[in-house]
């Protein structure tokens, strides 16, 4: 790069960094503050806690980096424009080229960390995620050892214990099962233990109270029972692997044994597409900074800054794709609009900046060439002019 362009990309960087450090961490915030109650209410260490955060960030990367080009371009190109610097480079002489090239370098360069994450990081971060998620139920024991606490073990069932005893013995226990939608079931026991694989609960000295929708409440006493706790441990257990967590091998050659593809083909169908796409978009939000904020103007000539109609134009346009993604899922659904709707804006913003470059008049490649051609010649008649004025 030129001396100029040097400048220009690492003021279009700088600004991309500061952009993209602040909104990355509030939503990376946002996401593992949601979080944070899986971690605390199994009862795991703030070492996973961390580990979860980790898996989470390049989940989030691939989506905030085009927002934090839009944003470090235009913004970045306004202050020149506000300095008075770019109708300095345009009076110089200087191609509209030599502000283009570095923000389209910096914008293919995020082209490839995008590619990369969303195709390659992401679906590992997801999986250890989902790992990760798995592991904190993996062990029931640890979620009921907590005296005098209500414990949502799974969607409709709660367990409480009064006090925990060595041996693995439970005193007091309190069993809400509403998974079942005909009834309703309540095991109250004296005492009772979890074996040693964790996949039985025994209760001693109990009874079940069941309560059928709309009907009467049935009461069983028992002396001994056996609560079936195996599936609820293998289901939590085992990471439920999904379309997002797949590798892009996968997406292209999928396994036609895969449960979850079997299930749900079109959504894999989708991912592939969507991930075709998603990595191409910092030039196409770089691209929209250029054709609204590239041209040099005095900062009197606007009123609305730029930055403004440039976000709503890349909120607008990641709405767009993200509804042309989402049909693709649907059995009549094509994935050629979302293409066509991704060349057809790339190729209305490439025409907006070549039709700036004309009203500024400058393009002009003919008269460029026209001086290139008599500055070689200048310099092969240089010499003998200068020996012509010294003879005379």
């Amino acid at each position: 790069m030129a001396l100029l362009e040097s400048y220009i990309f690492g003021r279009v960087l700088r600004m991309f960094l500061a952009a993209l450090i602040p909104v990355l961490a509030i939503i990376w915030t946002t996401q593992v503050l949601s979080r944070i109650n899986l971690v605390t209410d199994s009862g795991q260490s703030i070492g996973s806690f961390f580990l979860l955060a980790t898996y989470l960030l390049p989940t989030i990367i691939p989506v905030v980096l085009p927002f934090a080009m839009v944003i470090g371009v235009t913004q970045t190109l306004q202050t020149m424009n506000n300095d008075s610097e770019s109708a300095v480079i345009d009076s110089a002489g200087a191609p509209r080229s030599l502000i283009y090239r570095p923000v389209l370098v910096l914008a293919g360069l995020l082209c490839i960390v995008s590619f990369s994450t969303d195709n390659f990081v992401e679906p590992e971060s997801r999986l250890g995620m989902r790992q990760t998620i798995a592991a904190t139920y993996a062990d029931l024991l640890s979620t009921v050892i907590e005296e005098k606490a209500f414990r949502r073990i799974d969607d409709g069932l709660y367990v409480q214990i009064s006090e925990r005893l060595q041996g693995r013995v439970l005193k007091g226990l309190f069993v809400a099962d509403s998974r079942d939608p005909r009834f309703e079931m309540l095991y109250y026991a004296r005492e009772g233990a979890v074996d040693e694989k964790g996949g039985t609960l025994i209760m001693r000295d109990g009874e079940i109270h069941r309560k059928p929708i709309g009907g009467n409440v049935s009461v069983i006493h028992f002396d001994s029972y056996s609560f079936d706790l195996s599936e609820l441990s293998e289901t939590r257990g085992q990471a439920k692997l999904r379309a997002t967590d797949r590798d892009l091998g996968f997406l292209f050659h999928p396994d036609p044994k895969d449960p979850d593809y079997m299930e749900k083909p079109l959504e894999y169908r989708a991912e592939l597409h969507r991930r075709l796409t998603d990595w191409f978009f910092p030039v196409t939000f770089a691209l929209a900074s250029l054709a609204l904020a590239g041209g040099a103007h005095s900062h009197r000539e606007r009123g609305v800054h730029p930055l403004i109609p440039a976000l709503i134009f890349a909120f607008a346009f990641r709405w767009s794709a993200f509804f042309f993604a989402n049909r693709i899922e649907s059995p009549s659904g094509s994935p050629t609009p979302l293409y066509i709707f991704v060349v057809v804006i790339n190729l209305l913003l490439v025409w907006a900046i070549y039709r700036n470059s004309q009203y500024l008049g400058k393009h002009r490649p003919l008269t460029d060439l026209a001086k290139i051609l008599n500055s070689g010649w200048s310099r092969l008649r240089g010499p003998r002019t200068h020996n012509t004025g010294a003879s005379e």
